[in-house]
């Protein structure tokens, strides 16, 4: 069995996994289940789900290439599909942000060229679209997988190794009582909300991505003579008023421009982490700090003097860093951080604290997974957020639809601090905030604080829950180090325990070929993992794991009929 393969999913990470399983010097027999009816683009791309006025905040120069890169494929699509993809010649460079629904449209033509190619070469690769895998159950020497489909018996099957590849995970029901939206996905639900007053719960792109859904139905953006963006909402929908809300009621930056390639870390390195890792050190945390503050200092001297780096903790490097926004009007913050990041992109400028924290958060992940209990919470609770705010800046037609509602009058930036409670619980239409402050009623609230993380216990699948064997992470508490056969004493710490290679770690004699990529079940060790670099990087981790897998458990065997090796390799699908 151990040379069957299931994928479950196929958005991106997905589809990397598929490309790297492919190249394989021996046939491999792999099916994929989607339970889209069109199975390749994945949900944060898939038509169904996005407004056609959502960006992606990736683009094409940062997207590793499947079998082309976006740009190399749009630019070969004819004018027809361009029209149709509402992509204009001119927009077709390496650094320019689509909208969602464009991705999904490459990614789904690369996941068939991908197909293809595979099975050109001697692979068989089954595509079952329109089917859900509806539980997973591990056995000694393989894993059962259910799979439901419309007004039809289950299927059940058998695998040597599974990839959960689901992706993100958000309620069936969006809409959960009148006016209150637990997600703002599928976004064309957005679209029915009347006009009125409407709160959304994050400020982040998602948030942006919900209020442009919402203000589109109820007006339209246009270019004035001078060229610049306003937005006029239409004559029955005058009364709409949408608040973006966060604790800390500030809005993400705009895209900055730095080089691709990343230039090398000379201080805070892959080598300089993993050698903190294996010193075995109780103090990790403080000691990787100690590496991030020296690499930040030499990229930017007069930035580390400006924020006192020098006299700077993990506690509190958060308010420092953050000092300067939470000071200012959050609309004038954005004109004038707008204004900088254009200005750099025309004269190629790098801002070298910003480059340098983007190139470092990867970095620094790699000591997550080690940290003891309680630094693992001092790192989700003050250091983690420099990283997030860094790497998650939007696309600058983001920012200037968030400043032509603002001079519409539609637009608003509340701060709710921590001290605030949600009521969804009421009789009428929509939701209340509770704050010290005072109290905000809204007709429509929309949650789009983003992807939470999930435990062992919360595994979408029964018979896994039932059988107990998947384990929750932990980490160790402060102080504790292992004896000989001693174990130090563990904490649990949210999400599920993986292994280096993303296998659930297994508790019982049963199979640990089940590989675990869905992002929920990944946050809380790995924060950083959401974005395509993230699934390319866990697709090919995951599908070496298995290649290598094979190769121990099955001894050499026969190469796939009329290919050499070389020409079966990596050389088959990476550019």
């Amino acid at each position: 069995m151990s040379q069957t393969i299931a994928l479950i999913g196929s958005g991106p990470t997905a589809i990397y996994s598929l490309r790297r399983l492919l190249s394989s010097a021996r046939p491999l027999e792999i099916t994929v289940f989607e339970k889209e009816a069109v199975a390749g683009r994945g949900m944060p791309y898939h038509p169904a789900v996005n407004d056609r006025a959502m960006l992606a905040n990736i683009a094409s120069i940062e997207i590793p290439p499947i079998c082309e890169t976006l740009v190399e494929w749009l630019a070969r699509q004819p004018p027809e599909e361009l029209d149709r993809l509402r992509v204009q010649p001119a927009q077709i460079n390496d650094r320019e942000f689509l909208p969602r629904v464009v991705l999904g449209e490459y990614f789904k033509a690369q996941f068939d060229r991908v197909v293809a190619t595979g099975r050109a070469a001697g692979h068989t690769v089954t595509i079952k679209a329109g089917h859900e895998v509806t539980d997973v159950a591990l056995q000694r020497d393989e894993i059962r997988v259910t799979v439901s489909r419309p007004d039809l018996p289950p299927e059940h099957h058998a695998f040597g190794h599974v990839i959960m590849a689901t992706g993100h995970s958000f309620p069936d029901l969006t809409e959960v009582k009148p006016g209150y939206f637990a997600s703002p996905w599928p976004a064309p639900l957005l679209k029915r909300i009347p006009a009125g007053d409407v709160g959304i719960l994050g400020t982040s792109l998602s948030g942006i991505d919900a209020m442009v859904t919402i203000a589109t139905s109820h007006g339209s953006f246009y270019h004035d003579e001078a060229g610049l963006l306003e937005y006029h909402p239409a004559s029955a929908s005058e009364g709409l008023r949408i608040s973006l809300m966060s604790r800390k009621g500030m809005l993400p930056e705009a895209d900055f421009y730095f080089p691709i390639p990343y230039d090398p870390l000379l201080i805070c390195t892959d080598e300089a982490v993993d050698a903190l890792v294996a010193s075995g050190r109780d103090d990790l945390l403080d000691a990787v700090f100690g590496l991030f503050c020296k690499e930040l200092a030499a990229a930017d001297p007069d930035y580390a003097a400006k924020i006192g780096l020098a006299s700077l903790t993990v506690e509190t490097i958060e308010a420092a860093y953050f000092a300067g926004r939470e000071k200012n009007d959050p609309f004038l913050w954005a004109a004038l951080n707008l204004a900088e990041a254009k200005q750099n992109y025309e004269t190629r400028t790098t801002v070298g604290w910003r480059y340098a924290i983007l190139r470092m958060h990867e970095v620094v992940a790699r000591v997550v997974p080690h940290l003891n209990a309680r630094d693992l919470k001092r790192f989700h609770s003050h250091f983690k957020s420099l990283f997030v705010d860094d790497y998650a800046t939007v696309p600058h037609a983001s920012i200037e639809r968030v400043l032509a509602l603002r001079r519409a009058g539609v637009l608003d930036i509340v701060k709710l601090d921590n001290d605030y409670e949600l009521d969804i619980d009421t009789p009428a239409r929509g939701a209340i905030i509770c704050r010290p402050e005072g109290t905000l009623v809204f007709d429509t609230l929309v949650d789009a604080t983003g992807q939470g993380s999930l435990s062992a216990d919360e595994i979408p699948f029964p018979s896994l829950r039932k059988q107990g064997a998947v384990t929750k992470a932990s980490a160790r508490s402060e102080g504790q180090v292992q004896i000989g056969n001693q174990p130090a004493l563990e904490q649990e710490t949210g999400g599920v325990a993986l292994d280096s290679s993303f296998r659930f770690v297994v508790d019982a004699p049963l199979s640990n070929q089940l590989y675990c990529l869905a992002l929920p079940f990944l946050l809380h060790q790995f924060p950083f993992v959401q974005g395509i670099t993230s699934s390319y990087e866990l697709g090919e981790t995951v599908a070496a794991a298995i290649l290598a897998s094979d190769d121990k458990n099955l001894g050499q065997m026969p190469q796939v009929a009329g290919a050499s090796e070389s020409e079966q390799g990596l050389e088959l699908f990476v550019p």
